[in-house]
């Protein structure tokens, strides 16, 4: 049995990576560069990200520093106004608790983290949250879900990492954790045959819990 759950938190628990994106596009067109979304999703997986286009498009460093503040904002903008439940998220969080300790591991930065959750219910659910500035290199190295291995104290064979993204699946691969992926409209073009599980939804992790 698996007694413990990382779980990622962008396109996992909430839909959010497509308003990431827009809000991307948003500041680079500013530039006058369009953000390929196509490119976008295989750096992505590389670990990289928008402003990786605006340095090929020639964007200057002190531009992108300029940039950068305007996506932040314009996402801040969207997660205060779009809708972005995912169904059915907050009852398999709560079937989940009942088996199993459960954390996020995440590259939201916390200020997105907390505004996100300002008003919803998944953070009574959780141990631990570790975020952005919580550790130094970013998925797809491993070293994110070996600092959630080491804040529950846990062995590989015992935990499950949940993701959406080929970027996060190979963070969890390079720990030596499982990791179940779950189908997200954003990310579902990645490769992931590197999964342990491939489930449609969250409440399907909980039978995956229980078989171990």
């Amino acid at each position: 049995m698996k007694r413990y759950v990382l779980l990622d938190h962008d396109g996992v628990l909430v839909d959010t990576e497509h308003w990431y994106y827009e809000a991307g596009a948003r500041a680079l067109a500013e530039a006058g560069v369009s953000l390929d979304k196509a490119r976008y999703l295989s750096d992505m997986a590389q670990g990289l990200g928008t402003w990786d286009q605006a340095r090929a498009a020639g964007v200057d460093e002190r531009t992108i520093d300029r940039l950068r503040v305007a996506r932040d904002a314009y996402y801040q903008e969207h997660l205060r106004t779009q809708t972005i439940e995912i169904d059915g998220v907050v009852e398999a969080l709560a079937e989940l608790s009942q088996h199993a300790h459960l954390a996020v591991v995440t590259s939201s930065k916390r200020a997105d983290f907390d505004l996100i959750h300002a008003e919803r219910r998944i953070r009574a659910f959780l141990d631990f949250v570790l975020v952005r500035e919580d550790y130094v290199r970013a998925k797809p190295h491993p070293e994110p879900y070996l600092m959630g291995l080491q804040r529950f104290g846990a062995a590989r064979s015992e935990t499950l990492v949940v993701e959406d993204s080929e970027r996060g699946l190979r963070s969890a691969v390079a720990a030596g954790i499982d990791c179940a992926v779950v189908d997200y409209h954003f990310t579902r073009g990645g490769d992931f045959s590197q999964a342990r599980y491939r489930v449609g939804t969250l409440s399907e992790v909980v039978d995956i819990v229980r078989a171990g």
